[in-house]
């Protein structure tokens, strides 16, 4: 069960002494809401983010549990809130104050560093190209007349952009709870992705395969408003590093990709 924090505060010749989760002296506090860890995400993204109304947070996934861990070893309540990638890998909602941080499969990019702090990496990832079965296309070349769908604002837009043939069209959408059933209802002919998120589809469907996977060296970093959660950044790695350290982070990496059977 989560605690909540309890801060203890003692005053010292106008010095106050903040412990973990209280409010510090940084810009905007140390959370928004004392004794809680508001994430950002876009859901659904599976098997990162996804709704599920069985859990304390109204939210499942790796991303999920990941910080749902950390959060709970600096005694703070989780609490999840959906929003447009977009809006959050842009750092919009994070210099709005909506979030304390964002937790959404975000790749760490020289671009986005510009807007918005990271943490250290917490997972390794690469892009792929998911298809029908019936189809018959085996990799981007066989769509120079096609239409691929990509999600705004990502990382898997970019690669389209820059390797898909110059006649295909690339249809955006907010999100991959809208990529998706465009797949599933021939709307668009494939979707450029992360690999985790198609293979999750293929796990879920067998008449859809991920006919190519592009290296593209991408790691995922937890999001932070630019220049104002020092201290919780630095909070939120050495939680990082004590839960890959403890087994934690290996448990639940294997519950949402190997046990699951997704690579």
């Amino acid at each position: 069960m989560r605690r909540r924090l309890t801060c203890v505060a003692a005053l010292a010749a106008a010095a106050t002494v903040a412990l973990a989760g209280c409010a510090s002296t940084e810009s905007g506090g140390y959370t928004i809401k004392q004794g809680q860890l508001t994430t950002c995400a876009d859901v659904p993204y599976p098997p990162f983010e996804d709704f599920d109304s069985s859990t304390a947070s109204g939210f499942t996934g790796f991303d999920v549990e990941i910080v749902g861990a950390i959060a709970e070893r600096l005694n703070l309540e989780l609490v999840v809130r959906d929003v447009d990638f977009d809006a959050l890998q842009s750092g919009v909602v994070l210099a709005a104050g909506e979030c304390d941080m964002g937790s959404s499969a975000i790749t760490i990019t020289e671009a986005r560093q510009a807007n918005i702090d990271f943490s250290d990496p917490y997972y390794d990832s690469l892009q792929s190209l998911l298809v029908p079965v019936a189809s018959g296309l085996t990799g981007l070349a066989d769509l120079a007349n096609g239409v691929i769908g990509v999600q705004a604002g990502t990382t898997g837009r970019s690669y389209a952009q820059q390797h898909a043939p110059a006649s295909a069209q690339l249809r955006e959408f907010p999100s991959d709870g809208e990529l998706w059933p465009a797949l599933q209802a021939g709307q668009i002919d494939a979707i450029l992705q992360d690999q985790p998120v198609n293979n999750f589809h293929v796990q879920a469907d067998a008449d859809y395969v991920i006919v190519e996977e592009y290296q593209t060296d991408e790691q995922y970093g937890f999001a932070f408003a630019k220049g104002e959660r020092t201290q919780l950044i630095a909070d939120i790695n050495a939680q990082l590093a004590a839960i890959r350290a403890d087994g934690t982070y290996q448990r639940i990496y294997d519950k949402w990709f190997t046990a699951g059977g997704n690579s």
